[in-house]
């Protein structure tokens, strides 16, 4: 099988997507092969604003039904693929959509919502995040929130997470976890990125870790390449073995420095948390149309085609089938 062929039998899974939604996304979705993405649609917002944003998301579906689909079971997933569609995952990066009341988690899986952060950088009703200066770990609400979502099957994600929030969401959880989109600290020492010890634990614990390509915790930073990426995946692949990696691309299209700073700033108005990066990503990888290019890295690096159709997308749809 040759490599363009290869790509276009791929289930190809997504593991975020945060992009500014509407047509011209969906087009690159469709022209580059992707079966399925986990899309953002709540980060700073509240319940209502998060069921705004689910309706928008509703509006998309039906008036580019020919492109992209909503999932909720990985059938879904394998359908959209048979029907040259995309599959929407709605999920998202924190759970502050959730407020104070455990209910309202059963009414997002209702509406779709099948992957959701537990915090996002810093602290909320549950947990710390990454960027917080103490990481309290999970709270007696989060432990509420963990085994609601896992009694409706919706992912528990720890990507902005805190190491110490995160290790008792893993060790809370009846059901697998995962790291939707992050890098490896023994390539670049950031607190985004998960250290060995990190990684291995979630593995240990029947999880998963979804490799990023997010520029700014890269070692090469801006200067990355495709390749680049294949590197820090297979780092990852190394540690915890190629059953439980999959990517998580963290793409960003169509947005400019407004949003990048609703998003650094704490609650998305308060403090800043980090420098407001200028991204550009890894060449050969800058459009969500180019995964056939990711596809010919892996290729390039001389992984088999059993090893390509795990990371591109067949462990995610693994996972999904566990906790949903």
């Amino acid at each position: 099988m040759t490599k363009n062929t290869l790509h276009d039998d791929l289930i190809v899974f997504d593991g975020l997507i945060i992009s500014n939604w509407g047509g011209d996304v969906f087009d690159a979705m469709r022209k580059g092969g992707l079966t399925a993405a986990n899309c953002t649609c709540s980060v700073w917002e509240n319940f209502r604003d998060t069921m705004l944003n689910i309706g928008a998301w509703n509006r998309m579906l039906a008036a580019h039904g020919d492109q992209i689909t909503k999932a909720v079971t990985v059938a879904d997933i394998r359908r959209a693929k048979a029907e040259n569609k995309t599959a929407i995952v709605l999920g998202f990066q924190n759970t502050s959509a959730f407020e104070d009341r455990a209910e309202f988690v059963e009414l997002f899986k209702q509406q779709g919502v099948g992957i959701v952060q537990m915090t996002y950088n810093t602290q909320n009703l549950v947990g710390s995040g990454c960027y917080e200066s103490t990481d309290s770990g999970l709270s007696d609400f989060g432990h509420d929130i963990v085994a609601e979502m896992n009694r409706v099957g919706m992912l528990c994600d720890l990507s902005h997470v805190g190491p110490k929030t995160s290790e008792d969401v893993i060790r809370a959880s009846k059901r697998p976890v995962a790291y939707s989109h992050c890098l490896p600290h023994g390539l670049k020492a950031h607190p985004r990125n998960k250290t060995d010890d990190q990684l291995r634990f979630i593995a240990d614990h029947d999880g998963f870790v979804g490799v990023t390509m997010f520029p700014p915790f890269l070692p090469r930073g801006n200067d990355s390449t495709v390749d680049d990426y294949v590197t820090a995946i297979d780092y990852v692949v190394n540690l915890v073995g190629e059953d439980r990696v999959g990517f998580g691309t963290d793409f960003t299209m169509g947005y400019d420095k407004p949003f990048f700073e609703y998003l650094n700033h704490d609650k998305g108005t308060g403090r800043q948390l980090t420098e407001i990066w200028d991204v550009e990503f890894p060449d050969g990888l800058e459009s969500i149309a180019d995964f056939p290019n990711l596809t010919a890295a892996m290729d390039r690096a001389g992984w088999s085609e059993g090893k390509i159709r795990k990371i591109m997308g067949e462990n995610w749809l693994s996972l999904l089938d566990r906790v949903w």
